[in-house]
């Protein structure tokens, strides 16, 4: 299949015991279909909803998937609309949902879609080739200001006011080899020298700000977890620490019950957790994974269970 899926046997773990008895799992990030294709392997009475935003992707599913064509069905979407592609299908509840975020490897290794700094390409990193903002219109476009806040907020990058005022001089930007070559000269000789690529956190930080990846994450956790059964497993995998903080934070929220004073000798908050944490530190790859899968270096996984009845 070419994509080597991030913590593939863990995702099995955890999800497979939630479908024992069938019901639906959600891919909210389907990508080319490997988490979905092991889970429909393991659990033969599973029903698959695969949503993705990039048409490319939802096709090489689709071809990945074909001998399980009818038990999976696909939709072109954001995975912060779960609840409502959920309503669309006539879907209640789920068993699972599995978020496998960031970029893929296809998207990375296709040059044109413009992700990587490895290749020359167009300024675009849209995942959905439709929507309107692209890469060139930020780079090109913003502000010096709040260029150099983007690459500050989404990419924790230091230099970020050194690379902004770069990248407006050079303007304009015309691929992605120039936007590389304008960071990496931007950036102080002694500190190019470690911490892999020098513009690969203002890569990250446009791709983030293109894509409202963040925000997209913070809407979509809440409503994952109000789709689930009773019993039903939420697993996210992300990839750096803007993620990895959202998604613990949103975790922990809905596993808090009462709120109230500790003096207080009855609860009157009337809050009830929503979940269980099944994850009291993030899963990371094994050595022989990231040996298979280098990319999957920096994948961490966290994991929740909804409480009720049939928890």
């Amino acid at each position: 299949m070419g994509h080597i899926p991030a913590l593939l046997g863990r995702v099995v773990e955890l999800l497979v015991p939630a479908l024992e008895h069938g019901g639906v799992v959600v891919d909210g990030t389907l990508g080319s279909g490997g988490h979905a294709r092991a889970i429909l392997e393991r659990s033969p009475r599973a029903q698959l909803v695969g949503i993705d935003r990039d048409p490319g992707a939802l096709e090489t599913a689709r071809a990945n998937l074909r001998p399980y064509q009818e038990r999976v069905r696909l939709v072109r979407d954001n995975f912060e609309s779960i609840p409502s592609v959920l309503e669309r299908l006539g879907v209640e509840e789920v068993r699972g949902v599995i978020l496998d975020l960031g970029v893929s490897s296809p998207q990375l290794d296709e040059a044109h879609r413009g992700f990587s700094f490895r290749g020359a390409g167009p300024l675009d990193m849209r995942m959905d080739p439709e929507q309107p903002l692209m890469a060139s219109d930020v780079v090109n476009g913003y502000a010096q200001r709040d260029l150099a806040a983007v690459i500050r907020r989404y990419g924790e990058e230091r230099f970020a006011s050194r690379i902004a005022a770069a990248i407006v001089r050079n303007r304009p930007i015309r691929d992605t080899t120039h936007l590389a070559e304008i960071v990496k000269g931007a950036i102080p000789a002694a500190t190019r020298r470690t911490g892999g690529h020098p513009a690969r956190r203002t890569f990250q930080a446009l791709r983030l700000e293109v894509n409202r990846e963040l925000e997209a994450l913070e809407s979509a956790l809440p409503g994952a977890i109000l789709s689930l059964a009773p019993g039903g497993r939420l697993v996210v995998i992300s990839y750096h620490s803007l993620e990895d903080r959202i998604t613990k934070r949103a975790f922990a929220e809905a596993a808090r019950g009462c709120i109230c004073p500790p003096d207080f000798p009855v609860c009157v908050c009337g809050a009830e957790a929503e979940v269980r944490v099944l994850t009291r530190r993030p899963i990371r790859p094994r050595e022989q994974e990231v040996v298979d899968n280098p990319r999957a270096s920096a994948a961490k996984l966290r994991a929740v269970e909804k409480l009720g009845a049939a928890a």
